[in-house]
């Protein structure tokens, strides 16, 4: 009679052995992607505001997970436990069980209103140099970085001087988008016809992983970018490889751009091929306030306009439906 009993003890091994080596693999990645990990000042800041956090509420939690098994076991059937039906009311005991909670919600009322106004986004960050203004753009699926004051832009790639603080402002092309760079800190909505604000900064030369943390459609799980925090003369030879060698951002192109397709789709609508790296030359002024103002943007582009069944007619809603 052949025994169908499962190997438990296997089954259990092999499952203890996944989740001790699950925090290896965590530091296998070169990009950093979590604020418990910070590269920058909000998100070490985020970092300590969430582990004094855990640190207070444990006060309370802690007690209850070591006492739960601890009064299971000695009030147990069949325990030796005495058993004391009749009871009195204890003034101490009632302020201990109120009291603590009160004083724990007390402290992380204060300290979280202090944290708020302390971690506001939009708060400049202190710093000797002046801060790089970008503008961000969300569309279906990808990111578009504006550079004003440079005249170019880039899709889905954020480079910026490792030793000059980040000013963002954020709008939408499309439905509502989270804009999120976890190991710099920070969450911000992007939404159409609005403009957010965020400032952030890193502490020195390193490579981030940013994403959209809103769902907004099938090619949701694309709408990565990366965030590279550089030298000074390597962001200036950057700027200078970009107004050199980027494509011009003429209407037809812009066209494909608006339309509902992820990065690798959109650059093999340009040029055939799959190179996630686009740059744009020569960005017109006052871009990001026409997309936020609804303007049509064509027409402040040269070039014809290109009708395609592949692309959303501009300024529709998109993206809500997979």
């Amino acid at each position: 009679m052949t025994d169908t009993t499962p190997p438990c003890p296997r089954r259990f091994g092999r499952f203890a052995a996944g989740l001790a080596i699950m925090p290896l693999l965590a530091g296998c990645s070169h990009a950093h992607l979590s604020f418990l990990a910070p590269q920058g000042p909000i998100a070490a800041a985020q970092r300590d505001h969430f582990w004094l956090v855990i640190a207070i509420t444990l006060v309370v939690v802690l007690p209850v997970f070591v006492l739960t098994p601890v009064i299971v076991w000695r009030y147990r059937y069949g325990g030796r436990a005495t058993y004391r039906p009749r009871w009195s009311f204890s003034r101490r005991l009632e302020y201990v069980i109120w009291g603590i909670p009160f004083l724990i919600v007390g402290i992380l009322a204060v300290f979280l209103w202090r944290q708020t106004y302390a971690l506001d986004p939009y708060n400049p960050l202190p710093a000797d140099n002046e801060p790089l203004h970008v503008q961000v753009v969300g569309y279906d699926w990808k990111w578009l970085f504006i550079y004003p004051d440079q005249h170019i832009a880039t899709v889905d790639e954020l480079v910026f001087p490792d030793d000059r603080p980040l000013a963002l402002e954020l709008t939408s092309d499309t439905v509502m988008q989270s804009f999120f760079i976890p190991s710099l800190g920070s969450q911000v909505y992007a939404m159409n016809g609005m403009v957010t604000r965020l400032h952030l900064a890193a502490d020195g030369p390193g490579r981030f992983r940013g994403e959209n943390s809103q769902y907004n459609g099938k090619g949701f799980h694309t709408q990565r970018f990366t965030a590279r925090a550089v030298s000074d003369a390597a962001f200036s030879d950057f700027v200078a490889r970009v107004r050199r060698q980027g494509r011009a951002l003429d209407r037809p192109t812009y066209q494909i751009l608006d339309g509902r397709n992820t990065v690798p789709e959109l650059a093999r609508a340009l040029d055939g091929t799959g190179d996630d790296a686009l740059r744009f030359s020569a960005i017109p002024d006052g871009l990001f306030s026409a997309i936020v103002a609804g303007v049509p943007i064509p027409s402040l582009l040269p070039g014809p306009v290109v009708t395609s069944a592949r692309q959303t007619p501009l300024h529709q809603p998109q993206g809500g439906t997979p």
